[in-house]
């Protein structure tokens, strides 16, 4: 028997948008005009009334989607994704001293969160000790202060190594603060091989956004590269790059180019290893990416799905790696701090909660989700906690962890992600042209490139283009105020006190032929973790190191990037 509504779906099914246009949507534009808005991503990319299959006429699902935990991985590098575990929940901590952080991880540690991920002061991120004159006011202002392995046995006192994931944000002096990490291990007996965890180490995304460097790129990626067959060979769990759109993003990029730009540093780094020598097949599948999950919602669940497939092909196609391992693009996940506002500062648990679900949606790994309070201040334990919070919300509540990516086949999503990684490649072609991401970095093409679309954006909000609730819209009432974390000079005082007695009681032997023996290391071809791991043991500090490093590999010195 024919179904009762068979006529009418035969008659839906060959009507075009072109007479849907002419008939339905005519008639409701006579009435009700559209809103006088631009339709466009938080990017700028415009976006259609509608999308309809017309839109993916020439679009191969067996090629462009696949299944889950099979390239090209646009739909997951996992295939059963938070079926089987929900994603890694890793909140970003540190502040004051090794103390103040320590309490605070075991803090989060107690109320459900599931790995460890550390932010390190200004002066620990530039190479530079706690006594250093220009670190002076910026002492466990903006992440924790690390001086020496003491400083290190401190942070992670109580949590043992081998049952925790451990993420550090560091980058110029990635390799020094990995072999603290090491020395810990060994001092808490825990074998090198059980660690787990990530290092940012990605110092070309300095050289293009964050500005937070050392050394040239040229030496800097020696360190990388012998950091990697360090890790390679000795450390097999650890991810050693964690390549970073998160800040090319925060710069003010559009979701395309931190796309774009993020694949290309990866690029670099795959190819700095294997004219080191290395085995693509052995290094690469600890290579991990970290990307930024802005306000467009839709834009950034196609950003990381474009990603995935962009990074099987590259691995696959450019770079001939043989293990699918390779292919798959591993990824963390940080929302929006740029997107914050001071004003009306609990709006952004509303931001943070729409940047997180599109991150989950979007196939994330791993997860940090903003505090209110961020664009103020370091986090206090109750924004923190309403921070974590909301990704335990949405893993138990939501629904959205029950299948694996439920916006495949949409139209518009489809359609987006192609148009995101269309544009992606024509930035990685452009860099090829130029010679590989450093010639690039050189010239200024990636900085130019986001100066002029953060100068865009900016200008679009300041014309009211854009709204940001609070800032240029809704402006009434802002009289919310949240409390916020101090730090006190007295928490430099004491770090700078500690320092100074660790440097009185070290063996001065041991310490003057460590750090002689890598400055030997740095001039020859010897891999540089040893005599770093060496000199760490030595409770030799961080600007010691660098300082050392400085005589051999120089400083670098940006050149002026013209718009």
């Amino acid at each position: 028997m024919k179904p009762k509504n068979a006529g009418r779906t035969a008659v839906a099914s060959s009507r075009t948008r072109h007479d849907w246009e002419e008939t339905t949507l005519r008639k409701a534009l006579e009435k009700i005009p559209e809103r006088k808005a631009a339709f466009t991503t938080v990017s700028s990319l415009p976006i259609e009334r509608l999308y309809t299959a017309q839109d993916l006429k020439d679009w191969d699902p067996a090629d462009r989607l696949g299944f889950p935990g099979e390239p090209p991985f646009t739909r997951g590098v996992q295939p059963t994704l938070y079926r089987g575990r929900l994603w890694t929940m890793r909140q970003f901590a540190g502040f004051g001293t090794a103390e103040d952080t320590n309490r605070r991880f075991h803090y989060l540690l107690e109320h459900g969160q599931t790995g460890l991920s550390v932010a390190f002061d200004l002066p620990t991120l530039m190479g530079r000790d706690s006594d250093d004159p220009l670190a002076e006011g910026e002492v466990g202002r903006e992440g924790v202060a690390i001086d020496t392995l003491a400083d290190m046995e401190v942070l992670f006192k109580g949590i043992p190594l081998d049952r925790v994931s451990t993420s550090m944000t560091i980058n110029a002096p990635a390799a020094v603060i990995l072999a603290m990490y090491l020395a810990v291990a060994e001092k808490q007996g825990v074998p090198l091989a059980k660690l787990e965890g990530t290092v940012q180490n990605d110092i070309l995304k300095e050289y293009i956004a964050q500005k937070e460097w050392i050394y040239p790129p040229v030496p800097s990626l020696r360190i990388i590269t012998d950091m990697v067959a360090f890790c390679t060979a000795r450390v097999p769990k650890w991810n050693t790059i964690s390549i970073s759109g998160y800040h090319i993003r925060e710069a003010g990029s559009t979701a395309a180019q931190e796309l774009a730009f993020t694949l290309a540093d990866g690029i670099g780094y795959v190819q700095a290893c294997v004219e080191a020598g290395q085995d693509v097949d052995a290094f690469a599948p600890r290579f991990s990416f970290f990307f930024n999950s802005h306000n467009d919602f839709f834009e950034e669940i196609a950003k990381l799905r474009a990603a995935r497939r962009m990074w099987c092909a590259i691995m696959r196609d450019r770079f001939h790696a043989r293990s699918q391992r390779s292919w798959m693009l591993r990824t963390h996940v940080q929302t929006a701090g740029c997107s914050l506002t001071a004003q009306q500062p609990y709006g952004n648990v509303v931001r943070v909660t729409i940047q997180a679900l599109a991150a989950i949606l979007g196939g994330t790994q791993s997860l940090h989700t903003n505090a209110l309070d961020e664009t103020l201040a370091l986090p206090t334990e109750d924004s923190a906690r309403i921070a974590l919070r909301t990704q335990q919300i949405i893993a138990e509540e939501s629904g959205v962890a029950n299948t694996v990516d439920p916006l495949a086949g949409s139209y518009f999503v489809e359609s987006l992600t192609n148009r995101l990684e269309q544009e992606a490649w024509k930035y990685i072609r452009a860099i090829d042209g130029m010679g590989g991401i450093v010639p690039a970095i050189e010239q200024g093409f990636p900085q130019r490139e986001i100066a002029e679309a953060s100068y865009l954006y900016q200008k679009q909000v300041d014309q009211a283009e854009k709204i940001v609730v609070g800032v240029n819209r809704y402006t009434e009432g802002d009289t919310m105020k949240a409390p916020l974390l101090k730090i006190g000079p007295e928490v430099e005082r004491g770090q700078v006190d500690r320092l100074l007695s660790v440097r009185a009681g070290r063996d001065r032997e041991r310490h003057a032929r460590a750090l002689w023996e890598l400055e030997e290391s740095a001039s020859g071809k010897a891999n540089l973790m040893e005599a770093i791991l060496e000199a760490i043991r030595a409770y030799a500090s961080v600007g010691e190191i660098c300082e050392a490093l400085k005589k051999v590999f120089s400083v670098y010195r940006e050149g002026r990037v013209h718009l």
